[in-house]
């Protein structure tokens, strides 16, 4: 049977966007469009959202100070078949429609030698491939999380906030939220908002919470759609989380966001930020963000097993001053 979901007290701005919402669209997530939000309605989420300072002027690690020793014991105990899933798609070298920049893979030993070694190049943030951006990956009017600014960036990389700030890795409570489940389709058609009310809605569903430290991952299906239409690209227009649906992460205190996407909807019905959710997740929250995960074999095993909490563990590699890494996330029952 569910479990009562707790109550949070949600920041200023979410509750004046639920009243301003039409009803049906806040109370069911169902749209064809996403809200529309101003720039000056970005700015005050930003202020109200923000964790700068939470963890000390210096902090470079944001949500993951979430993740206590307790946390990672928490999500321990959770292993129960001790069934391991990949949440990472194949690096893939082929040129297609969804991967306009193939990873290269270079061999550098000729056929004859007695080992083989390759040489890899690869473009990881956008919508191909499976990837975290570090802290120092999205700014805000020039600062990045925790004040940081746009000038710690240089050509040699960044100097505050990069990726190796999180090579102790990540190990905690996952929860996979499947929204084309909740919603009975296949999979979420290109401009669907992922809102509060779809998270919500998704805990009433499973009788889960969203607890301090989670690691919360959003399915709009997006690789199910390719299964069944072939390439296509998510340029244009993408499925995603809208921004509107950070007070209620925020007020939950989720440690890491992932999609199987590029987190953001597009057209994200707000004016004059280009990906505010994430730019208001990174640059105000020092949220982690999990861009292009494949949450397929995820979904099907949780099904089988109804179960929709896991535990969760993944490890960048610690490149100093990198805005981001690849990653092969594991998901374990």
């Amino acid at each position: 049977m569910p479990n009562a979901t707790r109550q949070v007290r949600l920041p200023a701005f979410a509750i004046a966007l639920a009243l301003l919402l039409p009803a049906p669209l806040f109370a069911q997530g169902s749209a064809a469009l996403p809200p529309t939000i101003s720039a000056a309605e970005i700015d005050v989420m930003f202020r109200e959202l923000s964790n700068w300072g939470r963890w000390g002027d210096d902090d470079m690690r944001g949500t993951l100070n979430l993740i206590t020793p307790e946390k990672r014991k928490q999500a321990a105990a959770l292993v129960q078949e001790g069934i391991s899933v990949s949440l990472s798609k194949n690096y893939e070298t082929e040129q297609a429609v969804d991967n306009v920049s193939p990873m290269q893979v270079i061999m550098t030993i000729p056929p004859a030698a007695p080992v083989a070694m390759d040489e890899w190049r690869i473009f990881y943030h956008g919508l191909t491939y499976t990837h975290m951006d570090a802290l120092c990956h999205a700014y805000y009017k020039d600062q990045a999380y925790n004040g940081f600014p746009v000038t710690d960036v240089h050509e040699s990389g960044c100097t505050t906030s990069g990726i190796e700030n999180l090579k102790d890795g990540i190990l905690s409570r996952g929860i996979l939220i499947d929204v084309p489940r909740l919603k009975g389709v296949d999979y979420l058609e290109p401009g669907t908002p992922v809102l509060a009310s779809d998270i919500e809605a998704w805990e009433r569903e499973t009788g889960l919470t969203i607890q301090s430290g989670d690691v919360v991952l959003v399915r709009t299906g997006r690789w199910a759609k390719k299964t069944a239409i072939g390439p296509y690209s998510l340029m244009t227009a993408s499925p995603g989380v809208h921004v509107s649906a950070l007070p209620l992460l925020k007020a939950r205190d989720v440690a890491v966001l992932g999609t199987d996407v590029g987190l953001d909807v597009s057209p994200s019905g707000v004016e004059e930020v280009v990906i505010p959710t994430h730019t208001v997740a990174i640059a105000s929250m020092g949220l982690i963000i999990i861009d292009n995960a494949s949450f397929e074999e995820l979904a099907e095993t949780a099904a089988r097993l109804g179960r929709w909490e896991f535990m969760f563990q993944l490890s960048p590699i610690p490149v100093a001053g990198g805005t981001g890494s690849i990653i092969n996330p594991i998901a374990t029952f």
